[in-house]
């Protein structure tokens, strides 16, 4: 039997880092802050909020790529789980914060 390896939810969230309202994305499924670009460790496949780790995902790092401009590189602070997550740069609203995606890329952090 297949398992569905991505389920859409684009839904708004508070981010627990920032605070900031972060609305939907509107063409695929949010799940890091456009601001800070943190995230919450609750899916064990994108989009099925099936992980009960919970921790608090910080961007430990970035890399270019040619076909979605950025890979955020996650780290959880609760169980140490690191993701990789496409960058938002195309959202309807709120896209990813392009500084901190570019200084996270060379390296440095605020």
């Amino acid at each position: 039997m297949d398992q569905k390896r991505f389920t859409k939810n684009d839904s708004g969230f508070i981010c627990k880092n920032c605070g900031k309202e972060v609305l939907p994305m509107g063409t695929s499924s949010r799940n890091h802050c456009p601001f800070c670009l943190c995230s919450l460790h609750v899916d064990i496949n994108p989009g099925d909020r099936a992980n009960e780790c919970g921790g608090l995902m910080r961007p430990i790092r970035t890399e270019p790529d040619a076909k979605h401009g950025f890979i955020i590189i996650h780290k959880c602070e609760k169980c140490g789980e690191i993701r990789r997550n496409r960058a938002a740069l195309n959202a309807k609203e709120q896209n990813d914060n392009r500084s901190l995606l570019i200084k996270l890329t060379a390296g440095l952090s605020d």
